[in-house]
């Protein structure tokens, strides 16, 4: 994935989440305010628009936790297309110090051996 692919799904994922946060917030005010007017009126229609209301905000608090679900099923995605991201190589060497020591020797022997052969062409 592009990093301006990425980009972009970031820009969306933070306005998505923006809106549904003011969307909520509209809605505790809405439900407040229908709150007041079914206590007043005691109108049945009034606390049907009212339960309603509270439905509405809910599930946009259940969009919030989708739109997380998803980010996080792209993260996956986007971790799996590219499996260097999340491998972790570590190297162990097993054997005496002596044994160590003697492969660096021959290692940095051979490089120097290298590096003549490469001066004498």
């Amino acid at each position: 994935m592009s990093n301006k692919n990425k980009e972009h799904i970031e820009d969306d994922y933070d306005f998505s989440r923006d809106q549904y946060y003011k969307l909520v917030e509209k809605g505790d005010e809405a439900i407040e305010l229908m709150l007041d007017l079914a206590r007043e009126s005691e109108h049945p229609r009034a606390f049907e628009v009212l339960a309603n209301m509270i439905k509405t905000n809910a599930d946009i608090a259940d969009k919030l936790m989708e739109l997380q679900k998803k980010r996080k099923d792209i993260n996956k995605e986007e971790a799996a297309a590219n499996p260097q991201l999340g491998v972790t190589n570590n190297n162990l060497f097993v054997g005496s110090t002596k044994d160590l020591a003697k492969m660096i020797e021959d290692r940095q022997s051979a490089r120097s051996n290298d590096v003549i052969d490469n001066d004498e062409s």
